[in-house]
């Protein structure tokens, strides 16, 4: 197959860590954008990307992108895409999207044009009247900003953040792909001690376990293309195997910890599942008597924001706590989110340094103290 040109949607503020995985995959033309990055590949760097990267959200294909001010602009542009290069006679081809500061701002409108669009397009080539959608499932997602349209096919199904060591039925307030964000600025590779006292359902040591031993987050799920027949099945398999070839092996000092007995024994069914359960030593503590003592280590935690779990001022008393116990320690260097906007003063100390992230749309900022 041909290059095509992809696009790995993200949270904002990880366009960057985003774009230098993919370089670091080998991938072309890897442009970063607000939210997203754009690159060149062929469908090996599909199957690559969906199953290696730790900070995208999921894998499209971009069909093209073109000026829509009017549902006929829409409905032209979209029929003149080469759809049936992927979509088959029986494929599924459900439509979704966005439109924002368009002219066209009725997305279910738009949705049911993109879609008459794309069967009037199928049906020329396949030369029938009716489309059962019965076989494998070709995601069309649309987003249309300032009256331009881009219209996508969607490789990865659920989003990349869902690895498939947390269960559905159990929310967590850390996406996986922001954990893994937060693994890689704090510089852990698997070098020293690697802690999280405020562990939850464990996806920080979890992602810190997968970054250390290099294992592919998605190697444990399925994506949406693997059931699409214009892409080989072996491809799968061979970057499958490639990406567990750089693996590494080694001993690891990750410790995650818990004030709560029942999020500590969820956080290791957890980890478990990720089979990282042998790297992690988890346990019950309250992390305001954190006092470990090491030559070199990591903390990277996301403390209770206050308000989702914890009223606002018993969260400013636990981050004070917190911060009085960190000031104890000597060679930690302290990489905490949080969303709470008065985190710095009830902490007791400014941050070295802050990064604005987002957690889905929630805007949080990652802390930042070092200590020599």
């Amino acid at each position: 197959m041909e290059k095509l040109e992809l696009s790995v949607p993200c949270l904002f503020g990880l366009e960057g860590l985003v774009g230098n995985e993919l370089r670091h995959m080998g991938l072309e033309k890897v442009m970063p954008e607000n939210g997203r990055v754009r690159f060149q590949g062929d469908a090996a760097a599909v199957a690559r990307v969906n199953l290696r990267s730790r900070f995208g959200e999921r894998v499209l294909i971009e069909l093209g992108r073109f000026t829509a001010k009017t549902f006929d602009d829409l409905f032209e542009g979209t029929r003149a895409l080469p759809w049936e290069r992927f979509i088959p006679k029986d494929g599924a081809f459900p439509v979704k999207g966005y439109s924002l500061n368009s002219a066209l701002h009725s997305v279910p409108d738009c949705q049911k044009i993109i879609k008459k669009a794309v069967v009037e397009r199928l049906k020329q080539r396949y030369h029938v009247t009716w489309f059962n959608e019965t076989g494998a499932k070709y995601q069309i997602q649309f987003a249309i900003m300032k009256d331009e349209a881009v219209l996508y096919l969607d490789t990865t199904g659920a989003g990349l953040h869902k690895r498939g060591y947390r269960p559905a039925h159990l929310t967590a307030p850390l996406r996986e792909t922001l954990a893994a964000a937060c693994v890689d600025i704090a510089g852990y590779r698997g070098k020293g001690e690697f802690c999280d006292p405020f562990c939850g359902s464990g996806t920080l040591a979890i992602e810190a376990a997968l970054a250390a031993t290099n294992r592919a987050p998605g190697r444990n799920r399925s994506f949406s293309a693997q059931n699409w027949a214009v892409f080989p099945k072996e491809l799968w398999q061979q970057e499958l195997e490639a990406a567990d070839a750089r693996t590494f092996h080694g001993d690891y000092r990750i410790y995650a910890s818990d004030i709560d007995p029942k999020a500590v024994g969820i956080a290791k069914q957890n980890a478990q599942r990720a089979g990282v359960a042998d790297l992690i030593e988890f346990s019950v503590a309250d992390a305001t008597k954190f006092d470990r003592k090491t030559d070199r280590g990591v903390i990277v935690t996301n403390p209770p924001y206050g308000e989702r779990m914890l009223e606002k001022k018993e969260a400013e008393q636990l981050y004070t706590a917190f911060g009085k116990a960190y000031q104890t320690t000597e060679h930690w260097s302290l990489y905490l989110i949080c969303s709470h906007p008065n985190f710095e003063q009830s902490f007791g100390q400014p941050a070295d340094k802050k990064r604005k992230l987002y957690n889905g749309m929630i805007r949080c900022d990652l802390y930042q103290y070092h200590k020599k």
